[in-house]
């Protein structure tokens, strides 16, 4: 070898290794994007559901990451024994969605996973017992009950909060718990809160949901909002400071003191009583979406098919 091969060899060298280290930095920033395009509570989400399949994995001595569609199938089948069929299809997106964050490509569309799933819808069906909607007459039990206990405290003051303004906007638990002071913004007719970020808007676009006074001031949202604000301690930061998973505790709660059955309602019920509710009332599809920030119309119209179970009702039209 020559004395110049060698030299070019030696400067070759490094920009191989900068290359390396330049790959390396865009696939960590690359890494940080896919996560950053989630929210925290999603990220946990499939985190938790892969962790349930990488045990499965290792129990049965398979491979989990990368992992191929026959395993995929047979996880599914022993799923099924004991899930909801909405569980199985969240967990195959959990798993495809650690797959590309991992550089992995799994195929999710694979027949052995399709044709399995029809099977298993076949047979246990996919229709799932969702919580029961908190309608204007529940709420209105619920707000009583909390009206008349005789302690005055801020619990109580902020529960309310939580459950008329939940109820009012239409809100996921997530987009519930993380409205912070600075999101807010009091006008002569209600209140415009500011969602940042939500399940629907990953990208962090945000949308402003508008809150009117009601005539009612036992039942105002934004009178009750302004309570909260009045007696809470802390003026910056999250408005309610409680987790997603304690809201649901907080709706169960008050249901059971207003003598409904706590199981049957949980923390999605505010906002699918919202949708219901005003669905019920002859609310206009697209206003709704407009409120829960739905992007299709395919779940608010199962809420307005229900609640015209009974308004649009054939037998109606019997005189008996």
């Amino acid at each position: 070898m020559t004395l110049k091969e060698t030299f070019d060899i030696i400067k070759i060298k490094p920009k191989v290794n900068n290359l390396t280290k330049n790959l390396k930095k865009l696939e960590d920033e690359t890494l940080k994007n896919l996560k950053n395009s989630k929210s925290q509570n999603t990220l946990r989400a499939y985190a938790s559901d892969f962790r349930h399949f990488k045990n499965f994995c290792i129990d049965n001595n398979v491979k989990y990451l990368p992992s191929d569609p026959r395993i995929i199938s047979l996880y599914l089948t022993k799923l099924a024994k004991t899930s909801k069929f909405s569980t199985l299809k969240r967990r195959i997106a959990s798993i495809s969605v650690i797959h590309k964050m991992k550089g992995h490509y799994l195929d999710t569309k694979h027949p052995i996973i399709i044709e399995n799933l029809l099977g298993i819808k076949r047979v246990n069906g996919s229709n799932q017992k969702a919580k029961k909607p908190i309608l204007i007459n529940d709420l209105k039990l619920i707000i009583n009950v909390i009206d008349e206990t005789k302690q005055v405290n801020k619990r109580k003051i902020r529960d309310k909060a939580i459950i008329l303004v939940g109820f009012s906007g239409g809100f996921r638990r997530s987009e519930l718990v993380n409205i912070e002071y600075e999101d807010i913004e009091f006008v002569n007719e209600g209140v415009k809160i500011v969602i940042k970020r939500s399940k629907t808007d990953q990208s962090g676009e945000g949308m402003t949901k508008a809150i009117p006074y009601f005539d009612n001031k036992s039942f105002c949202p934004v009178i009750s909002l302004k309570n909260w604000i009045d007696n809470s301690e802390a003026k910056s930061g999250k408005i309610f400071d409680i987790s997603d998973k304690s809201v649901a505790l907080i709706i169960k709660k008050y249901a059971s003191l207003s003598g409904l059955d706590p199981n049957k309602y949980g923390g999605h019920s505010l906002r699918s009583g919202f949708a219901t509710s005003t669905a019920e009332s002859g609310a206009e599809e697209r206003n709704i979406m407009a409120m829960t920030g739905h992007k299709t119309t395919q779940m608010v119209r199962r809420y307005i098919q229900e609640a015209n179970l009974f308004k649009n009702n054939a037998l109606n039209k019997i005189k008996i």
